[in-house]
């Protein structure tokens, strides 16, 4: 099954390009998901099990390294990648 998420992170800190950025490289580590980041949100593509576990791998990763963070996310079932217009 194929799924895709739209994730927003809002790091509580002033500082927060680093938190974000460091999230999105995680994300970007798992070669198995197609990742597209843009100014409001990134979104993630892939097998709903790939996804969900490199989501739980990197707000983990995230909450240890950075501490107190806020995630929004929309699950959407399917593949909604622009290349699958």
């Amino acid at each position: 099954m194929k799924l895709t998420v739209e994730i927003s992170k809002y790091p509580l800190a002033d500082d927060y390009l680093g938190p974000i950025k460091g999230f999105i490289d995680e994300l970007n580590k798992d070669s198995e998901l197609k990742v597209i980041t843009n100014t409001l949100s990134t979104q993630v593509f892939g097998d709903y099990d790939d996804v969900m576990a490199a989501l739980q791998r990197c707000i983990k990763w995230s909450f240890e390294r950075y501490g107190k963070v806020v995630f929004v996310c929309k699950f959407l079932h399917g593949d909604l990648s622009p290349e699958q217009d």
